[in-house]
């Protein structure tokens, strides 16, 4: 068993590497994007659409449109906790 701290990656953490948080809707759509400028200057993105307009909630597509971008920091910073769990760091 290794003796190092475990890694995690935490809700906060994710929020802290956000710098600037926008959303477009396409016009005549329900497509929504969020893009999340991270602290680094890298661009992330997450979309949602709906399938019947007559349902349309922005409010409601912006949400998840945000969780699907904020799961994309998950994953890469994951990645960069992960490699340097690897590299003994």
């Amino acid at each position: 068993m290794s003796s190092r701290t475990p890694i995690r990656v935490t809700e906060a953490d994710v929020e802290n590497a956000i710098a600037v948080t926008q959303f477009h809707r396409f016009h005549g759509t329900t497509l929504i994007v969020c893009a999340l400028t991270l602290r680094n200057g890298y661009v992330v993105t997450g979309t949602s659409a709906c399938i019947d307009p007559a349902h349309f909630d922005e409010v409601r597509g912006r949400s998840i449109a945000l969780d699907k971008a904020k799961g994309e920091i998950w994953a890469m910073l994951g990645y960069a906790a992960r490699q340097r769990y690897a590299e003994g760091r």
